[in-house]
């Protein structure tokens, strides 16, 4: 996987912005204004991925490419590392899944305004 494949993936998501809040070489995906996702963009090494803290544990046992989200909450981030032990449609699972937690933190309000979209 390359980070042109990631980001395709992502953007195809509803509600989805990317930015670069933490300077030029991060790239942040957003949905509804709220991060689920962040990687280099020249360094494409990782991935950082919202996680349910209890399969974040189990992932982290499983492979070793999955660790503590760097520069993240430990509990809630993974940070996935891409063309290692993990396949890539596992790294599409993660996306979901982070994405899935992400939306379901919204506001009723902007949950609405996300099913509304096209």
């Amino acid at each position: 996987m390359n980070i042109e494949e990631f980001r395709e993936y992502c953007l195809q998501k509803k509600g989805i912005t990317e930015e670069t809040p933490f300077g030029p070489d991060v790239l942040v995906f957003k949905v509804m204004g709220k991060m689920f996702a962040l990687c280099g963009i020249e360094d494409f090494t990782y991935i950082n991925l919202k996680c349910d803290p209890d399969r974040a544990i189990e992932l982290r046992e499983q492979y070793n490419a999955i660790k503590p989200g760097y520069h993240m909450n430990k509990q809630l981030w993974n940070s996935v590392y891409v063309n290692d032990d993990v396949a890539d449609q596992m790294v599409y699972e993660l996306t979901d899944h982070s994405y899935d937690l992400i939306v379901a933190s919204l506001t009723k309000k902007l949950q609405k305004e996300l099913e509304g979209m096209n």
